[in-house]
């Protein structure tokens, strides 16, 4: 079942808090140029560091390549670790979806070169000893130290590497796959040590060896800063409390927060903030929720349903809560938008960050809202969604019912949305709903980036 509604004009929203940053393109051109020219400075002092004598002994020449697959690889690993080191200019430029995709583009390429400097340096060594591969494997747990931090390293690495493997990732709980990359930080300490106490590289070159700790020690500043000083400071600054936690649709809860300042947090509509929720069965994690709402000072709210264990005990969250928040974070917002027009399509809970959009929209806007659920009582904030529509005077359509009976394919598409090819196309839910509707609207004619996702998984 297909309703429509087109509203009467009425006054737009006033926006109560402080804009989010504008994004900055150039700065991801400038951080790419940066990461590009550290990697060739690592495999320049890794190169430089080798003489032809070195090369030419027994091992030699598998020994070198298994140092240079080391450092590329522990560089990437950086990489990896600053992509998603939460960098407030980087994720209001690029948006954390762009900077997920990029980290998991980088970590095959990390995992392989790290891989491949433990089979090159034993074959290496084994070489030059003129012993078996797993004799001198045993002369390397027994005989040096050292290298027994870099297996525990090397063992972290390939457990959090196995676990963020897609088949994996679809059937671990995400409290589980938190703390196993949190794993991640100890492995790449331990790879710092070893590479500090046993880098050839090293010898020789204290140029070589000050560059390499200033990367480390400016990658490790930026986690601190960014993912633990900033959201404790952010959190201490507002002093966020629940206040009430209301039923938004079944299955699904509206948690209201108050705190101070809050006209000076700086967000857009449709962005997302991490929320630790300070209570007995909570404090330990953190999980991203969009607002459902923009900022109403002193209110915060967010609306989330009940899919996991920490989803589903927020509600039985009591008044008083403490609330700690990181970010906001994400470049789902207006923008983003390329043309006048825009189409906001959303199933379920992913109306979400779509309704704190709609308030944030300029007020040309010309706006129409897809709402896809279930059933009537499935629609999340439904009254408030028909009511922002109805101040812009814009289009709204409610799909109520199964993906088996009520099809929203490209043919409903085109029928809902005729002039989709030149709206800015605003997409939020499940996985696959939201790459059937990104699909579609390419196979409409909607330029790749007129589309515009937030999806739903870790």
């Amino acid at each position: 079942m297909t309703r429509a509604k087109r509203a009467g004009a009425g006054p737009a929203p006033v926006r109560a808090g402080k804009p989010g940053p504008v994004p900055r393109p150039g700065f991801v051109t400038g951080c790419a140029a940066l990461a590009g020219l550290g990697f060739g400075v690592t495999v320049g002092t890794v190169i430089i560091s080798e003489s032809r004598g070195s090369l030419a002994a027994p091992g030699g020449l598998l020994t070198a390549e298994g140092r240079l697959a080391g450092f590329t690889g522990a560089y990437l690993m950086l990489i990896m670790v600053v992509l998603v080191a939460r960098l407030p200019w980087l994720e209001a430029s690029a948006g954390q979806d762009q900077l997920i995709r990029w980290h998991r583009r980088v970590a095959p390429w990390a995992v392989g070169l790290i891989i491949a400097h433990v089979v090159l340096i034993t074959l290496g060594y084994a070489q030059a000893a003129q012993v078996g591969v797993l004799r001198q494997l045993w002369v390397f747990v027994t005989s040096y130290p050292d290298l027994l931090a870099a297996i525990a390293g090397f063992g972290l690495l390939v457990m959090a590497a196995v676990t963020s493997i897609r088949f994996a990732r679809r059937r671990l709980r995400y409290e589980t796959w938190w703390v196993v990359h949190l794993y991640l930080y100890l492995g790449l300490a331990l790879a710092f040590a070893h590479q500090i106490v046993t880098g050839i590289p090293f010898i020789g070159h204290p140029l070589t060896r000050a560059v390499w700790i200033v990367i480390w020690a400016c990658t490790a500043g930026m986690v601190l800063v960014f993912r633990i000083g900033q959201p404790i400071w952010r959190s201490v600054r507002h002093r966020l409390r629940v206040v009430e936690v209301r039923d938004a649709a079944p299955g699904v809860v509206s948690v209201i927060c108050q705190g101070r300042r809050l006209d000076r947090l700086a967000v857009s509509g449709g962005q997302f903030f991490l929320w630790r929720f300070l209570a007995r069965e909570l404090w330990w994690q953190a999980h991203p929720y969009s607002l459902s709402a923009l900022p109403q000072p002193p209110y915060l709210r967010v609306t989330i349903k009940g899919l996991g264990d920490q989803s589903q005990a927020v509600r039985r969250l009591r008044p008083g809560t403490p609330v700690v928040i990181e970010g906001p974070y994400g470049a789902f917002t207006r923008h983003a938008q390329t043309s006048d027009r825009v189409v906001l399509i959303g199933a379920g809970v992913g109306i979400t960050p779509l309704r704190a959009l709609l308030e944030d929209l300029p007020d040309w806007t010309d706006v129409v809202v897809i709402v896809r659920a279930s059933t009537v009582d499935d629609l999340v904030h439904r009254d408030e969604v028909a009511a922002l529509v109805g101040r812009r005077a814009g289009r709204l359509h409610e799909i109520i019912g199964s993906r088996r009976r009520v099809r929203f394919d490209a043919r409903a598409l085109r029928r809902l949305v005729p002039d989709l090819a030149v709206r800015d196309v605003y997409i939020c839910g499940p996985d696959e709903f939201a790459a059937g509707v990104a699909d579609a609207a390419l196979r409409l004619g909607a330029a790749q980036e007129q589309i515009h996702q937030e999806t739903f998984g870790f």
